[in-house]
């Protein structure tokens, strides 16, 4: 008998829940949840006991009994900054989770998880999340020491299209250099160097390109004068940023697919904002190749705008003279969730332990995380470009000197390397699994 593993990832408007056994699902549910239920919470932490109840009669109707379960795991939310990883959901945890500095519906999951888990008598667990920090101290820094960066971007969706990616085409994600986009509601792009994310933008509140609904970098006199002007309140302020920024705020939709359907009806100023929006990404893009001394192996486009074929045009046609663009539309987050449930519950790894300060994270019989070899003390050092890696990079730009495609061509954009490239299928041809469950080695 296999193991059997629920998985949890909260959201705004919906739960959605899955049951797994082993690697096949048994079960894909996605509770939605109305503007009017909604309003009656003043904070999102207020929702747990509700969307508890539903996930508990959703499954009770579906006939499955949670004392069935070997283990429960749900999407990370804003807890303080750690490493990639499993966690077990404990009181440090669950204090973290319930006080989160910021709202957000990812906070729900590890405690939904805990509190279902308990319930069933096994344990709960959470993967990647948002607050992954595994970012270079050089990365850290901005033109002021009060206004670091931090952080905080869609680590459970990109570390799992990285793995798979570099699963499907044989290479090892320990070992390549990615830079990985999420285009979401929120648009996170970071480079990934030799398994870690050395640097990425806050995809949460202000910094990297403007989304659907977050503004993304804001020209800061001008931001900071409309602070202070007495029209807004911080709050509202706040809704700028995330909520009703971006997309939102120029056309008042958060759709990609209804600006698509604006542009191709002439609308240009629709035109005009979305391809501000890709400009953005593409921009990012660059600034996280040139993070990694510009040696990337591939630029991998993920998430739900990743299905939408104007966005990667524009993308492909100002990138992939960094690297061979791939794509792999839509998430696999609760797939991703289960996968590292299973590597746990086989013992493959062991879950990390949430400490509440990065400083004092450990995994057990291992050296605390952001340590290195040299001691305990020691910070994330960032490795410069070598001086003996120019020519060779020169030599790689000559060789792809060519001119890009425009938007409506379909030529390849693969780089060349001397091998055959990956032949990328329109959006409407991709499979309904074209995230199967991959498991960590």
């Amino acid at each position: 008998m296999g193991f059997k593993i629920l998985a949890i990832n909260p959201g705004s408007t919906s739960t959605k829940v899955a049951l797994y056994d082993e690697e096949r699902p048994s079960l894909d549910l996605t509770l939605r949840h109305t503007a009017e239920q909604i309003a009656r919470y003043t904070n999102i932490i207020d929702q747990l006991g509700w969307r508890r109840e539903m996930i508990l009669t959703a499954l009770s109707e579906h006939g499955f009994d949670i004392m069935q379960l070997s283990a429960v795991i749900g999407r990370g939310g804003l807890v303080r900054p750690i490493p990639a990883g499993v966690y077990e959901v404990n009181e440090a945890m669950r204090r973290d989770l319930t006080n989160a500095t910021m709202e957000h519906a990812s906070n729900l999951g590890g405690l939904l998880a805990a509190e279902i888990a308990a319930m069933a008598g096994v344990k709960a667990y959470i993967a990647d999340p948002v607050v992954v920090d595994e970012m270079e101290d050089v990365a850290r820094l901005s033109g002021h020491p009060d206004c670091p960066r931090k952080s905080i971007f869609h680590a459970l969706n990109q570390k799992a299209t990285a793995r798979l990616h570099c699963d499907r085409i044989g290479i090892v994600y320990e070992k390549a250099n990615l830079v990985v986009a999420h285009l979401g509601g929120g648009i996170s792009v970071a480079a990934h160097k030799q398994g870690r994310v050395v640097d990425v933008n806050n995809a949460l509140d202000g910094d990297g390109p403007f989304a659907p609904e977050r503004a993304g970098s804001l020209p800061a006199g001008e931001f900071a004068d409309l602070c202070f002007s007495g029209r807004y309140t911080r709050r509202e302020v706040q809704k700028m940023l995330a909520g009703q920024g971006g997309l939102v705020a120029h056309l008042g939709t958060n759709s990609m697919m209804q600006v698509s359907e604006r542009i191709a009806q002439g609308d240009e100023k629709a035109r005009l904002v979305a391809e501000a929006m890709c400009y953005g990404i593409s921009k990012q893009i660059g600034a996280m190749a040139a993070a990694m001394c510009g040696r990337v192996d591939a630029v991998i486009l993920t998430g739900g705008i990743a299905h939408n074929e104007f966005v990667v045009r524009y993308i492909e046609q100002h990138c992939s003279f960094i690297a061979p663009v791939s794509v792999y539309p839509g998430e696999n987050e609760l797939e991703s969730l289960v996968a590292n449930a299973l590597v746990v519950l086989r013992g493959t790894i062991v879950p990390k332990v949430y400490a509440g300060r990065a400083k004092e994270l450990r995994t057990r019989g291992s050296r605390p995380c952001g340590s290195n070899r040299q001691g305990s003390n020691s910070r994330t050092p960032h490795t410069p470009c070598k001086t003996a890696n120019r020519a060779s990079n020169s030599n790689r730009a000559a060789k792809h000197n060519r001119a890009p495609k425009n938007l409506t061509g379909k030529q390849e954009t693969h780089r060349q390397t001397g091998t055959a490239p990956q032949q990328k299928r329109p959006p409407d041809q991709y499979p309904a699994d074209v995230f199967p469950v991959y498991i960590r080695q």
